[in-house]
């Protein structure tokens, strides 16, 4: 594209319009219309080389992975009960298949990947003559912008091959990151630093893990200046071939006074092992990810590991299937619908490590008559069973002489 081209359109994304105005290149608008997000240490993080930073890779994989795996499903509240409502278009579309050639987890996945890379995922939603959703297709977030009536209500700019399609908010499955904003964009000091890391890890590994090397002669007499490149080059000859082709080996011998002095390691040399070790845990941070669930294992244990488990359900995974199921609803189900169904994810699967726990808290919230059974196989995505909605004890014993009046009736009847 020609460099007039790129101005105007830089010109357009910034809200400029037709103004006259010049913009310099190294503008912070500049970086953030091309993707770029500049750094202190010089590295420019975007969402595609903050994943060659395994950290990162790790806990994108995790979270976007983890919620594609989970069953969605649409129910439907009855007069005592919910069921699962799979006459419903929406329920296919959440829990089965999102089109001909995606399924459900896998576009879950792949908008996962782009809030926490882009800052938000999109996917369009495809209706039938009557209004009726079926199917939802990914959006490229580069080319979707999402922008305000004067009374707050959204709706989203597409770039076609013609311009743009307007599209309503009832029509584009929205799932933002927190803020809106890329994790990855908030976080790209961290994420910079531990390119660094990794680069400077690659180069030194790269050389042998060695140093640059000090050479010297104290006598500082090179015998003249061709002698003495003469001499520096037959150095030169002999480091090559004690060291080049991965030999280790051979000596290095030098003869008229030279001296070979390593180099050593600086402190923050020295210590790059711990700063690796804390910038996976800057990331874990930046995430809401457990350090343990990054591989970051020096302080975990067992006991500990299944708390930190329990805590990415609760405090990572949760907002996110929040924003999936409000999603959900928001484009899939029409106003009358929004009182009787809802999505809901099913998380039965990552809570059976501590399936234990679980039934003890039930049984004792049956027993001391705070749930009824109806109650608590609703916790559990059960449906309910005639007779499991009385508040009674069931470790107790009841009393099986018969009532007063219920003797005097059988009598009576005799």
């Amino acid at each position: 594209m020609p460099f007039a081209s790129i101005v105007e359109t830089v010109k357009k994304s910034i809200g400029l319009g037709n103004e006259q105005k010049a913009i310099s290149l190294n503008d912070p608008a500049i970086s953030e219309i091309f993707g770029v997000n500049p750094t202190a240490s010089g590295v420019a993080v975007t969402g595609y080389s903050a994943m060659h930073v395994p950290a990162v890779l790790q806990a994108v994989r995790l979270i976007s992975e983890t919620i594609g795996s989970l069953p969605c499903k649409l129910y439907r509240e009855t007069d005592d009960s919910k069921e699962s409502s799979k006459d419903h278009n929406g329920n296919k579309i959440a829990h089965s298949r999102a089109n001909d050639w995606t399924s459900a987890g896998q576009l879950r996945i792949d908008l996962t990947v782009d809030a926490l890379l882009h800052g938000a995922g999109y996917a369009q939603v495809v209706r039938a003559s009557d209004d009726r959703p079926l199917e939802l297709h990914r959006l490229d977030p580069s080319k979707v912008q999402r922008k305000f009536e004067d009374d707050g209500e959204p709706f989203y700019l597409v770039s076609i091959e013609r311009g743009q399609a307007r599209l309503s908010y009832h029509d584009v499955l929205y799932i933002p990151a927190f803020a809106g904003v890329s994790p990855v964009k908030l976080g790209r000091e961290a994420i910079g630093i531990a390119m660094l890391l990794e680069r400077h890890t690659a180069q030194l590994f790269g050389s042998g893990a060695r140093p640059a090397a000090m050479i010297y002669n104290d006598a500082n007499k090179l015998g003249g200046e061709d002698n003495g490149a003469k001499t520096i080059g037959n150095i030169f000859r002999s480091w090559r071939t004690a060291f080049s082709g991965g030999k280790q080996t051979t000596p290095l011998i030098l003869d008229g006074g030279w001296k070979y002095q390593q180099i050593a390691l600086t402190s923050t040399d020295a210590q790059f092992i711990e700063n690796r070790l804390e910038q996976i845990n800057e990331i874990a941070r930046i995430f809401g990810v457990p350090p343990s669930m990054l591989y970051q294992l020096e302080r975990a244990t067992w006991s500990n590991a299944e708390q930190m488990a329990a805590s990415f359900l609760q405090l990572c995974l949760r907002p996110w299937l929040d924003k999936w199921q409000d999603a959900y609803a928001t484009v899939l189900l029409t106003d009358e619908e929004h009182d009787t169904h809802y999505f809901e994810f099913v998380i039965d699967d990552l809570q059976r490590a501590d399936a234990a726990g679980r039934a003890e808290i039930f049984g004792k919230l049956v027993a001391m008559r705070a749930m009824t059974p109806n109650e608590v196989r609703a916790a559990m995505n059960l449906p309910a069973m005639p007779g499991g909605d009385e508040l009674a004890n069931p470790y107790t014993t009841t009393n099986t002489t018969p009532e007063p009046s219920k003797v005097q009736a059988k009598e009576a009847a005799e």
